[in-house]
């Protein structure tokens, strides 16, 4: 199994955990994983491949959970990595520009 398979399932499955929060709980949820898209967004730009989001991935998440905590300061549900950090790369590699369709593709490259 790939890096890249290894860290979807593991995005997929907080994005599922993310599905089950409700109520008030979800407000803060929502809210920590638009400050981490948009810090995504920012550390990696527009353009990126699956390989540059499972190496960011793979060097730690802890930045989330400051985030998090910065975030909602007062709702410790909303600091759970597993579920805010993990749904929040899920939902960020649909825009890899080698992501489609729910899985990766191969790149044409301009080596002829």
């Amino acid at each position: 199994m790939s890096s890249f398979d290894l860290a979807y399932q593991q995005w997929r499955a907080g994005d599922d955990l993310l599905g089950r929060v409700e109520g008030a709980k979800r407000i803060a949820v929502d809210r920590v994983c638009e400050v981490l898209l948009a810090e995504l967004r920012r550390r990696l730009g527009g353009t990126f491949t699956t390989d540059e989001l499972v190496e960011l991935y793979d060097r730690g998440t802890s930045w989330c959970l400051d985030m998090a905590v910065a975030t909602a300061p007062g709702a410790p549900w909303a600091w759970d990595e597993r579920i805010v950090a993990d749904a929040t790369f899920y939902r960020y590699v649909r825009e890899a520009q080698d992501f489609a369709g729910g899985r990766r593709i191969e790149l044409e490259t301009d080596d002829a």
